[in-house]
């Protein structure tokens, strides 16, 4: 009977004891600390219009274009099937034009950044860009696509693919084509013996629909396919 209760009080107790000792403290494993940084994404639909263009168009890719500061005839490339009337132009050549002339100039702000500094003379510093028009006429389901070489005097090819890499970031072209066009953008190495600015097959899709690059082929080839026209698409 004794032991009995004896055994009953250590079991009452038991709780007591343990109760006293001492908590455990559990160390939770340090986590890396990562820096909050965040990228700055502009919102065109709210940011501040800095400048607006605008341009009137009548009779499509056989006609006119008039702007603030622009008087242009259009004509559809032979390539495409049309005459590629001398001394007009077309949409693929006026996209080659603007994205060069703002990539270049985001390639110089861009340097300015880094602390890169460009030539002073603005033939010394090239951007040749063409500007493919590639899918199915017919089918009425075509899209872009964009080769840029780009040719720097004085820099090394490493400091200009330096350049480069940041102007895709801030050229507003290259923003908007993001996802949707494929642009390649060779870095070449200047020629100090010749012209770059003036070489041929520098801004193809011209009035004549030819580019004499390399291959001599008409701007719309491709792998040797010559694209056929639609007389509806003019």
């Amino acid at each position: 009977m004794a032991s009995s209760v004896r055994t009953l009080r250590l079991a009452q107790r038991a709780p007591q004891v343990l109760s006293r000792a001492a908590p455990t403290s559990v160390r939770m494993p340090m986590q890396p600390r990562v820096a909050n940084i965040q990228k700055r994404l502009l919102n065109t639909d709210s940011a501040p219009v800095l400048y607006s263009a605008s341009a009137k168009v009548i009779g499509a890719r056989t006609g006119h274009v008039q702007g603030d500061d622009l008087v242009v005839d259009l004509t559809m490339a032979k390539a495409l099937g049309g005459p590629g009337d001398k001394g007009k132009t077309n949409p693929e050549e006026l996209f080659a034009a603007g994205y060069g002339a703002c990539f270049q100039s985001a390639m110089n702000a861009s340097a300015s950044s880094m602390k890169i500094r460009m030539p002073k003379k603005p033939e010394d510093s090239v951007v040749e860009t063409t500007v493919h028009l590639v899918g199915d006429m017919k089918g009425l389901d075509m899209g872009l696509r964009v080769d840029m070489k780009v040719r720097v005097k004085g820099l090394s090819n490493e400091e200009v693919q330096k350049v480069v890499d940041k102007a895709k970031e801030v050229c507003p072209y290259s923003r908007a084509t993001k996802g949707n066009v494929t642009t390649n953008v060779e870095v070449v190495k200047f020629d100090e013996n010749g012209d770059p600015a003036n070489s041929k097959g520098n801004v193809t899709s011209g009035g004549s629909g030819k580019s004499e690059g390399k291959s001599g082929k008409e701007s719309g080839e491709v792998d040797g396919v010559r694209p056929t026209g639609h007389s509806d698409y003019q």
